[in-house]
């Protein structure tokens, strides 16, 4: 296609699309407005400007030189916000190292990142003491500490991080570079092998925050995010940017609030004390929320909530929905930065008392500006939206990862036949919303038909005796395949397995399912194995059944 391109004025500044520019608004419009780190710090968004070029200096001064990898390993602070925006800013990488891996993954990750220099929390001090000569590229430490004495170490430190930024200059003149710079990595874990490098750039970044401040900002479906809100994560900063929130929310001049390590009786006193009114996180976090002491003595009426990461089931949604908690879903994945979906609210739905919203509200919702969103069978053909039928999910979107770092045959099979490919199974309704099914490794093939252990969740959350519900797959020498649940009692109940498939025996009677649907075995547990961003860890599962 032959275009027209005006050549410009030779005093013309292209001004690319860098992370500095998002640091702009928020001085500007709500300099007063403050990040909190837990019982620790609070500062305003002059200060924040001012801390970010101390640490940009601290890290130039120490060598740090654009093109080099930072990784942070600290929980969710005030540090790692000044992180975001001071390493990509000078040029460099941010790496976000995932801290609940394994040593073994960790070293793997760091190493496989070529990361130059680690800031490191005191809490992680005697992880990082164990990597040796295992990450030969690394040149140094900077110590993060809580403490008025940080802890002793035995690494090579360039000095604790406030002493450090004490001493240096808060001014700094931050370049232009290509937006096409690459800004952040991280690994993402998958079923098998390695964890894989997924990294973006400014221009990702960029337009990602862009969106997802108009998404979550301009609509009175998706009213999420406004100027007068005050913001708290419950998505670690190391996973996918905590959703690309932090960018959003600082681009905004919102009050920002940073937990440290989580714990869910600390999260609802701050909640409550800081007047939080917006955090996002994945369905485990937020169940140990509802399930946390402060939680029963804490009014939580007005607590906008979205989460993703996996499906969240009916039954959480109405318990959040009887505690006055405004609930909403999002759907992504770490190669997509990660928005791509989020619930819509029509006027007729937001009419409905909240409890019938629920059903509506744990969608995935409609695809976000600038997506382009399919569904497709194994021949790669669009299948039809009537929200029955079902495909796989595929993408195109300005911010998705460009592939895996050094792992180019991966890259191409994520990106087969020009489609980022999720490997979620989804169907979409004739209004366009998303409703993901399953992931094409958890639905359950038995007797030569497909059963959603997503649904067979909701189902089985529905009653008030279940807590938390996971549902698998697992071998099966007639069938190929039979549905196994694994199940975390409500306080105060006991049950078993005949409990649930009694319970379950109602939606064969309806029609919603299949008699062969209700699992066979059924397993009663205190807890249920998770991945280390709080995620059901369904592989784990089987791997447990199985062995």
């Amino acid at each position: 296609m032959k275009t027209k391109i005006l050549t410009p004025s030779q005093n013309a500044h292209p001004s690319p699309l860098l992370i500095k520019s998002l640091l702009l608004s928020g001085q500007r419009y709500e300099p007063n407005h403050e990040i909190v780190y837990s019982d620790v710090l609070r500062y305003d968004y002059k200060t924040l400007n001012q801390r970010i070029s101390k640490l940009a200096n601290v890290l130039t001064q120490a060598g740090v030189q654009a093109g080099d990898t930072v990784a942070v390993m600290d929980w969710d602070s005030h540090r790692y916000l000044e992180a975001y925006f001071a390493v990509p800013m000078i040029g460099a990488v941010l790496h976000h190292v995932n801290v609940r891996l394994s040593l073994d993954q960790i070293i793997y990750t760091m190493d496989h990142a070529e990361d130059n220099y680690v800031l490191v929390h005191d809490d992680f001090l005697m992880l990082a003491e164990q990597f040796g000569e295992q990450i030969p590229s690394v040149r140094g430490y900077v110590q993060l500490s809580d403490k008025a004495v940080a802890a002793d170490t035995s690494l090579n430190t360039l000095g604790e991080y406030e002493a450090l930024l004490a001493k240096a200059s808060d001014k700094y003149d931050f370049p232009d570079f290509d937006e096409n710079s690459i800004a952040t990595t991280f690994y993402t874990t998958g079923t098998t092998g390695n964890p894989k490098g997924v990294y973006f750039s400014h221009r990702q970044l960029v337009l990602h925050t862009l969106n997802m401040a108009a998404t979550l900002g301009c609509y009175e479906g998706q009213p999420l995010l406004r100027s007068n809100d005050v913001y708290m994560p419950m998505t670690p900063m190391f996973h996918v940017h905590a959703w690309g929130v932090p960018y959003a929310a600082t681009m905004l001049g919102l009050k920002q609030v940073y937990p440290g390590r989580y714990e869910p009786n600390k999260l609802v006193e701050l909640f409550a004390r800081e007047k939080v009114t917006f955090s996002h996180g994945v369905p485990t976090v937020l169940q140990m929320i509802l399930d946390s002491d402060a939680a029963k003595t804490t009014d939580l009426t007005g607590w906008k909530m979205l989460t993703g990461g996996s499906a969240p089931t009916l039954g959480m949604a109405k318990h959040m929905a009887e505690r006055g908690i405004q609930f909403y879903t999002a759907y992504g994945m770490s190669e997509t930065c990660p928005l791509l979906t989020a619930t819509y609210l029509h006027h007729d739905d937001l009419a409905q008392p909240m409890e019938e919203q629920m059903a509506e509200r744990i969608k995935t919702g409609v695809p976000v500006g600038l997506v382009d969103l399919r569904i497709v069978d194994p021949a790669g053909n669009e299948v039809v939206h009537d929200g029955e039928a079902m495909g796989e999910v595929v993408v195109r979107a300005p911010w998705l990862t460009q592939g895996y770092y050094k792992e180019p045959e991966k890259s191409d099979e994520l990106w087969a036949n020009g489609w980022l490919h999720t490997g979620d199974v989804a169907s979409i309704s004739p209004d366009g919303t998303l409703e993901i099914k399953d992931r094409i490794k958890d639905v359950i093939k038995t007797g030569g038909e497909w059963i959603s252990s997503l649904e067979l969740e909701n189902l089985i959350s529905q009653s008030s005796t279940v807590s938390q519900v996971a549902v698998v797959g697992v071998p099966d020498a007639r069938w190929g395949e039979r549905p196994f649940a694994m199940i975390v009692p409500a306080e105060g109940h006991s049950i078993d397995a005949n409990d649930i498939k009694q319970h379950l025996q109602q939606y064969v009677e309806s029609g919603q399912i299949a008699k062969w649907a209700i699992p066979e075995r059924v397993t009663i547990v205190d807890e249920i194995p998770k991945t280390s961003v709080g995620k059901i860890n369904k592989k784990l599962i089987r791997d447990q059944v199985d062995s």
